[in-house]
């Protein structure tokens, strides 16, 4: 009969991995009760906050569509309107493409246009005048997409110039009859390529003649590049043109110039021959020289260009050049040709200027376009017409730029135009700019135009919001407006002009460092437009309602708002403001926002947190809480119940915190480097009160759920997979939203984070001991079981299930004191503090998590200790019953197994290895103390008994006083004698078996026997099962006090051996001997003894020694020898050898001893003095044949006895009615004349 005792390793490591799937699992209505005491307090601060947390982490990682925030927020009737105002704003325009108004722009007003045409300030009759004559007198070809006939641009001129019928015949007829103009043919020769080579090295020294065919009398030639195929010239000519200009031509004529040498000029350059080619070559030339005295230039290739297709705005072009003679291509040059007059620039370029703006609203008036779309297409017969204007003005391409880019500017205040149209105008005038190449006048005039031009920029970046965000035309007109920014605040600007007037500029904060650079206005652009969006947002998401939670949500909503244009922002917007102006935009507009919401929140939340009312309850109770003051001390509503008191903080308050946290992080990914100088850095100052309330409340709720949770709790496993039951799942539930709270309140100050982790520890600590102490009440009067025979306790599934609770809770602590961060806030305190302080404050915590995990495991010690002890009655009954019929009726020793076999079974499938491990250690620790207890209550009834006697025979043998009269005074003595026996040296049952009767050694060795059966039972692969020390003594002491009385005087023996091996420094003498085992002899030596100790008057000893053997039951035969007396020595030489002949038994005696007594020899008393003892084991004598003189010494230290502690001696102290034992005691008290040495007193 044994019960096999099974490792069982726990399925689940982690206590937190199954929490939510066993809660999922249990009762519904137990779960609803339970949080029906707290209004679900946990589940609000926990789950609600991590699900608030998600769906914001969610939001921001996802794409945002334009303006999309504003539908989500409950409620916001402004982002609802903006939202509509942004889809009002598109419309259709002729080409079919949408387009966006902005709100700043107007649309265009035909009278507005007529009066812009009268106030010009020009000759309108002459201006039209000089167009009509350069219709009739085209020049050049046609540009390719301003083919227009003369009668349709004479058509259109008139509608633009809104001339009547009769009036454009008069000046049609006064333009026919001015004579033709002068024109020049304007021609650049830039440069040639892949030129055939004439001379002997392979090369060329080109040059180009220039002609027209109806002059080919007037030549221009180019300047000669020498030894190049590809030369360069970039010079410039002026042809001047006759009448039949359409059918005149430009010739290019490509020569190899050839200098005047001799032929021995000629012949130095033999060695720069090139290939039998160039030798050739060089060979005709020196022939042709030898023949007529002159080499002349060779023709290398030649271009004939049409006047006719030369375009009105000129063109450049690479022509092929070709020879009669030749069939492949000699080379191409590269020529740039245009018109031009002898007008005067400055007149021409003011016509130009007033053209434009006139053709410019009339194409704005007719094609209807919508604002910022037209990027500078005018129709065909207006393009014509500029065309051949800029061409007979003789304007530049430079002049031309500059006067669109005047005109474009002064119109777009009114009409805007396309920023890409200023950006094209910029590329054209940029350059000469900042070349110097553009006069003083027309700088002014190009300035003038840029202040024109920059309020629409700046106002484009101020109101960037009323567009829809990443729509692909307002992000291209962002990204125009960036380069048109740019690109001016490379340009220096002259100190006569201010770009920034405050006129226009109203919103600009001037700068005392001098003039605003575009840089700073674009930034401050930024921020106002950032602060104008603030105020929008307040103005229409007004608090109408002035209680705490609404102000709150008010302040969320604030914040979501802004956070939404910061992702706007950062998602679409900062891109082009980096890549151009490399200007951090949302960088700028957190500055601005972070600045306002402090200044807005945090008023709000200290005030918020002052009202808390603060938690006032007494340690361990639950019941007596009231909520005091608020943080100031005061209060209106006096100390009213917890119970009745409504949620005492509310999630919103910390879904703020939320807020701020993520807007935070925000600003971190903005600005890297320097978050921290934000005002808003500091945002969690402003919540410490509201947290620390929390945790007070959230203590006092805890241990009020695990409280209720302990009162459902059916102590029934949750399923069959864990041990465990539903109150420790409610409870770990609990800490979980602790957990939960504080992970998402990530708390940034190293400090303050120590402060809550330490209280939040210190809370959870002291939660689990208030479960340990609630569940060990739940089940202490669980396992009763009476019948009619008896009354016993029974191990019941409830008090398995009540410890495994326990240590289920108990080992949760160290795990979730790591979720919450303990080790990354030590580590950040030894950076900011110093690793001393760090490391005290680990140490500070580290104590009260083992101090509390100390006090649950004693606590389920102490649970399994009253489990055992209930059990230990039946269990020792059962023991007794076996020690006194062990080998009468074998029934008792059944019944105990039984016993403990069902109760240890239920333990084992019910409890977890651990406890159960510990469960055994404790059986055995209690019954060793049950054992132990009986025993020690046997000595102390012999004790007691022996006093008697002692008394009786005092008082009657030795008084002679008859017995009738000392009656009394024997009761009375009895009575003292019992006093002297120390009752708190007594339990209970040891003090209720003082009038037991004695128990004999047989009933010792039964008990010893019942004992070791039970140990064989709970044995497993020859190994104790326990492991109390207790129980490994009480053994030993049932072994001792089940022996005989002959086996007790050699145990004692055997301890006073044991005592001498100890002995490193003997103050008694020694004794030196030498002793060996021949076959079954004994051969000894007594060698001598030093430093006797002297017991003669006069300082010295006759000393002898006498040798026996132990036992003596087992040596009665053997003789014991005795060596020669030496008189008034301390030093005795003995010398002398015996030689003891021992049967085979006796030479095989287990733990058999050597026992050598010195005694001083006394010729004038009955008994020699006793000087010393000492002992040699048969283990320690050789067995061998050798010469006993080859052996070596061995010394023994001589001893006493010195004390009665040995519990050989007390076991037989407690023999006192058996004789040999009390004659043996009676000749160890001769050892010690002088002194009481067993005195029972």
């Amino acid at each position: 009969m044994s019960l096999e005792v099974k490792l069982h390793k726990p399925k689940h490591d982690d206590p937190w991995k199954f929490v939510f799937r066993k809660l999922r699992d249990a009762d519904i209505v137990s779960k609803r009760k339970i949080q029906e005491v707290d209004d679900s307090f946990f589940e609000k601060f926990g789950s609600l906050l991590k699900q608030v947390s998600l769906k914001a982490a969610i939001e921001e990682a996802t794409p945002l569509a334009p303006l999309k925030e504003i539908e989500e927020n409950d409620g916001e009737k402004a982002e609802a309107e903006l939202l509509e105002e942004s889809r009002s704003l598109a419309r259709d325009t002729d080409s079919g493409n949408e387009t966006l108004l902005d709100t700043d722009s107007e649309p265009e007003d035909p009278e507005k246009i007529e009066r812009l045409v009268e106030t010009i300030d020009w000759n309108i009759d002459e201006l039209y005048l000089e167009i009509l004559y350069e219709i009739l007198h085209n020049v050049g070809g046609c540009d390719v997409g301003c083919e227009a006939g003369q009668l349709a641009m004479l058509s259109y001129v008139q509608d633009a110039f809104k001339i009547s019928n009769d009036k454009h015949k008069e000046l049609l007829t006064q333009a026919e009859a001015k004579e033709p103009p002068e024109l020049m043919l304007n021609v650049e020769l830039v440069e040639a390529k892949d030129l055939v080579p004439k001379d002997p090295n392979g090369l060329s020294d080109p040059f180009v003649t220039i002609y027209l065919m109806s002059n080919s009398s007037h030549r221009y030639n180019t300047s000669v590049k020498s030894s190049t195929l590809n030369p360069v010239w970039e010079e410039y000519f002026s042809l001047p043109m006759r009448e039949n200009l359409q059918e005149d031509s430009l010739c290019l004529e490509v020569w190899d110039f050839d200098p005047a040498e001799t032929v021995k000029e000629k012949m130095t350059k033999m060695f720069e021959v090139k290939g039998v080619k160039g030798f050739r070559k060089l060979m005709k030339e020196i022939a042709i020289t030898a023949s007529y005295g002159k080499h002349d230039n060779e023709l290398i290739g030649t271009a004939n260009i049409p006047l006719k297709s030369i375009p009105a705005s000129g063109m450049t072009m690479w022509f092929n050049l070709s020879k009669k003679s030749k069939l492949r291509r000699q080379g191409v040059v590269k020529v740039r040709l245009n018109f031009s007059s002898e007008k005067n620039s400055q007149v021409a370029a003011q016509e130009h200027r007033h053209l434009l703006r006139i053709m410019l609203l009339h194409e704005l008036e007719n094609s209807k376009v919508a604002p910022y779309w037209w990027c500078g297409n005018f129709s065909g017969p207006a393009e014509a017409i500029l065309t051949q204007h800029v061409a007979q003005s003789g304007l530049s391409p430079t002049e031309n730029a500059l006067a669109q880019w005047s005109v474009y500017c002064s119109l777009t205040v009114d009409h805007p135009l396309s920023f890409a149209l200023f950006n094209m105008l910029l590329e054209k005038i940029t350059k000469p700019l900042q070349s110097g190449l553009i006069k003083e006048e027309d700088v002014k005039l190009f300035w003038d135009g840029a202040k024109k031009l920059l309020p629409t920029c700046f106002g484009q970046i101020r109101k960037l919001r009323k567009k829809t965000a990443g729509d692909n035309t307002v992000m291209k007109t962002l990204r125009e407006v960036m380069k048109i920014l740019y690109k001016l605040s490379m340009l220096d600007v002259p100190d006569s002009v201010d770009l920034f007037p405050s006129n226009v500029y109203g919103w600009l904060r001037s700068n005392d460092k001098g003039r605003l650079t575009i840089h700073e206005v674009l930034n401050q652009a930024a921020i106002q437009g950032a602060s104008d969006w603030f105020v929008h947002i307040l103005d229409n998401n007004e608090c109408k309602d002035k209680e705490e939670e609404s102000r709150l949500q008010h302040l969320i909503r604030v914040i979501q708002l802004v956070r939404s244009d910061l992702q706007r922002a950062i998602e679409y917007h900062d891109r082009v403001f980096i890549e151009v102006m490399n200007f951090p935009y949302s960088k700028a507009l957190y500055g601005l926002y972070e600045s306002k919401i402090a200044s807005l929140v945090e008023p709000e939340v200290i005030e918020v947190c002052k009202s808390l009312k603060r938690l006032n309850y007494n340690e361990g109770s639950t019941t007596s809480v009231h909520l005091a003051g608020g943080l100031t001390g005061a209060t209106g509503l006096g100390a009213p119940r917890v119970e009745d008191e409504p949620l005492a903080m509310g999630t919103t308050l910390f879904e703020l915190y939320l807020a701020l946290q993520r807007f935070l992080t925000l600003g971190q990914g903005l600005n890297e480097t320097d978050w921290s100088s934000y005002a808003i850095s500091k945002f969690h100052w402003w919540f410490f009160g509201g947290v620390a309330q929390w945790l007070d409340i959230a203590a006092y709720k805890a241990l009020t759920r695990i409280e209720k949770a302990v009162d459902l709790d059916p102590l029934t496993v949750i399923d069959s997979t864990v041990k465990y039951s539903s109150s420790a799942v409610d409870t770990l539930q609990i800490f979980y939203q602790i957990k939960i709270f504080w992970t998402q309140l990530a708390w940034p100050d190293v400090e303050g984070s120590y402060t809550f982790v330490a209280k939040i520890i210190d809370d959870i600590c002291r939660c689990c001991v208030f479960y340990s102490d609630r569940m060990s009440g739940r089940v202490d009067n669980a396992g009763r079981v009476s019948t009619v025979f008896e009354e016993r306790f029974e191990v019941t599934s409830e008090w398995c299930v009540a410890i495994n609770n326990i240590d289920y809770v108990r080992q949760s602590l160290e795990p979730f004191v790591e979720e919450l961060g303990m080790d990354d806030i030590i580590q950040r305190l030894c950076e900011c503090k110093s690793p001393v302080e760090a490391q005290r404050c680990k140490d500070t915590l580290q104590c009260v998590i083992a101090n509390a995990i100390d006090t649950v495991k004693n606590k389920i010690v102490e649970i399994l200790e009253i489990m055992v002890k209930k059990m230990m009655p039946s269990i020792t009954r059962f023991l007794m019953e076996g020690a006194e019929l062990l080998h009468q009726d074998c029934s008792s020793m059944d019944r105990v197994m039984r016993y403990l076999e069902a109760n240890l079974d239920t333990l084992y499938q019910q409890l977890n290895n651990d406890n159960f491990s510990r469960t055994l250690d404790i059986v055995w620790e209690q019954l060793g103390e049950v054992l132990y207890e009986l025993i020690q209550a046997n000595l102390e009834k012999e004790k007691l008994a022996t006093r008697i006697r002692l008394l009786r025979r005092r008082y009657f043998d030795k008084n002679k006083v008859s017995p009738n009269s000392n009656y009394l005074l024997f009761r009375h003595r009895k009575a003292k004698i019992t006093r002297y026996i120390d009752p708190r040296r007594l339990t209970k049952s040891a003090a209720a078996n003082l009038d037991a009767k004695r128990r004999p050694p047989s009933f010792f060795s039964n008990l010893h026997e019942c004992l070791k059966i039970m140990i064989r039972s709970f044995r497993q692969d020859n190994k104790d099962i326990y492991s109390s020390e207790t129980l490994k003594r009480v053994e030993y002491l049932l072994k001792l006090h089940g022996m005989e009385t002959r086996e007790l005087i050699h145990q004692y023996h055997l301890e006073r051996w044991q005592e001498q091996q100890a002995i490193n420094e003997p103050k008694m003498g020694i004794l030196t001997v030498r002793a060996q085992f021949i076959e079954d002899n004994l051969k000894l030596e007594i060698l001598n003894a030093r430093n006797l100790v002297a017991t003669d008057s006069n300082g010295l000893c006759d000393s002898y020694v006498r040798v026996g053997l132990l036992p003596e039951d087992s040596f009665a035969n053997v003789m014991k020898p005795k060596t020669q007396t030496h008189n008034k020595n301390l030093f005795p030489l003995y010398d002398e050898m015996f030689l003891i002949p021992l049967s085979h038994e006796q030479r095989r005696v287990r733990d058999g001893l050597l026992h050598f007594a010195i005694k001083d020899k006394d010729m004038f008393s009955v008994t020699n003095a006793f000087v010393g003892e000492a002992y040699l084991s048969f283990g320690d004598v050789p067995d061998t044949v050798a010469p006993i003189s080859s052996l070596q010494q061995q010394h023994l230290p001589l001893t006493r006895p010195s004390a009665i502690d040995g519990d050989a001696i007390k076991a037989l102290e407690s023999r006192q009615g058996d004789k040999q034992a009390r004659e043996f005691l009676k000749k160890q008290r001769q050892k010690m004349p002088g002194k009481q040495f067993f005195s029972l007193s």
